[in-house]
């Protein structure tokens, strides 16, 4: 069963363009997961917070993704990082076309 997994830390930049810019290879990274189907980034320049919502295959694979991009954003300083594992509903989300299936 697939799972959404939620990511949020704070962090200081770089946002925007300069973000995508600076940031594509770990998206090729990311995108290269095992059981990995997409991922949401997020940011907000304002708060200094930055994250993102993925959906994995399966728990495991969420977990083990998870357990790694902590490891690799405490590399990078980032010493708080928030995160979730949800279950999804399908039901719903296929009535307000949330991209799952």
């Amino acid at each position: 069963m697939t799972k959404l997994l939620q990511i949020d830390f704070p962090f200081n930049g770089p946002f925007n363009q300069q973000m995508a810019d600076e940031f594509k290879e770990i998206a090729r990274s990311i995108a290269a997961e095992p059981g990995f189907i997409w991922k949401i980034w997020t940011e907000n320049e304002s708060t200094k917070d930055a994250g993102g919502i993925y959906l994995f295959q399966n728990e495991e694979t969420a977990t083990a993704y998870l357990d790694k991009h902590t490891a690799r954003l405490k590399g990078f300083g980032v010493s708080e990082v928030h995160a979730k594992i949800f279950d999804i509903n399908l039901d719903l989300s296929n009535i307000t076309k949330g991209p799952v299936n």
